[in-house]
């Protein structure tokens, strides 16, 4: 148990915050606020004196159901004369990379069964719900989505995504780092050297976790970069000329294998939902411009089973709210000359959630 510490510098003051429980692997801490009773998660990060932390910055900005929420923060130093900020955040039990570890020391995949597949299409829309907020309001791109970083409450099933370290505002025309994002996600532009992507690169991370929730392991499992695209190539084949163009028109190297792509209906099980195939495909494509954004990605049919008023979750309880869109559709903005076609279905999604498409 560390010594309390008196949070003086945000516009929350005097809320007493006593550490209970150490983070493991750079997690955040488990905390108590003394005051309140609440438990919370404090995550350290060292902080340069000469610059704003980016991280808290987008944490201010952002208030979403599918996104850790900031509550305060404070400052503290070492005896090297080190600065540290404490971001003080909700906290959240488990992760989804728990929930998938589990499984597979059982050696099993998430079961397919009714039940469990309604519940993990929950969990899975409620990423892209998060996304697509993240990507519309605030206009925050992730760049680092994995199961590590979508938290998972186990009595009501609300997921959050979380951990902001890595994540920027996007400006189009401005260059960004393409060494980004943890491998086994890490959309084909950014393998190729990409500097000017969008957000469609959390897309694909979102369609990798989609792919690892319905398989069990990672779908594209690169012990390094040039593992990492060996791995997508098996799957959907040797990118074309304008493909590579695409990710990264100023990428001059086109010597790949020519390898055909792999049927997807052949990468799941035989008995995995077509929905649920058509979805990770829309999803995991070469062109950013041609994957599907995160809101179509929620209005897609694989979801329709949630659109259900009187569905519950497996011990009782209603679902998370899931359909409130107001924020996510007034940012929305729809290309309709690169935009995929969605099934009559999902476009039908757009108008029970009470708002047009706009395209």
């Amino acid at each position: 148990m560390s010594a309390p510490v008196v949070d003086t510098n945000d516009a929350v003051t005097g809320h007493i915050i006593s550490t209970t429980i150490g983070g493991k692997n750079g997690e955040p801490k488990q905390a108590k606020c003394l005051e309140t009773g609440e438990t919370v998660a404090i995550k350290k990060v060292l902080q340069d004196r000469r610059y704003k932390n980016r991280e808290l910055q987008l944490m201010r900005t952002m208030d979403h159901p599918n996104v850790v929420s900031l509550k305060h923060c404070f400052f503290s130093t070492t005896s090297k004369n080190e600065l540290f900020l404490n971001l003080v955040m909700e906290y959240v039990p488990e992760s989804m990379y728990r929930v998938l570890k589990h499984y597979s020391n059982l050696n099993q995949t998430i079961p397919l069964i009714y039940v469990k597949l309604y519940t993990y299409q929950g969990r899975i829309f409620q990423i892209f719900r998060g996304l697509a907020y993240m990507h519309t309001v605030p206009g925050v791109c992730h760049r680092d989505l994995k199961p590590q970083n979508v938290l998972v409450d186990p009595i009501s099933h609300q997921v959050k995504i979380c951990d902001f370290g890595s994540a920027k505002m996007l400006v189009n025309g401005e260059a960004n780092i393409s060494y980004i994002c943890s491998r086994f996600y890490r959309a084909p532009e950014l393998i190729f050297g990409a500097t000017e992507y969008t957000t469609s690169i959390d897309i694909w991370s979102a369609g990798c976790v989609l792919a690892e929730l319905l398989l069990g392991q990672p779908l594209f499992p690169g012990e390094n970069a040039v593992g990492q695209l060996v791995e997508i190539i098996k799957v959907l084949g040797t990118p074309t000329r304008e493909e590579i163009r695409c990710m990264n028109p100023n990428y001059t190297d086109f010597r790949f294998p020519q390898i055909k792509a792999h049927p997807w209906h052949k990468v799941f099980h035989k008995r995995m939902p077509p929905e649920a195939i058509d979805l990770a495909s829309r999803l995991l494509q070469y062109s950013p411009s041609l994957r599907c954004t995160a809101l179509e990605a929620c209005a897609h049919p694989f979801f329709d089973e949630l659109r259900d008023p009187n569905g519950r979750l497996p011990n009782g309880r209603s679902l998370p709210p899931l359909f409130n869109f107001k924020q996510e559709a007034n940012g929305y903005v729809c290309n309709q000359s690169t935009a995929p076609k969605l099934p009559l279905k999902a476009e039908q999604g757009f108008l029970i959630w009470g708002f047009s498409r706009a395209c």
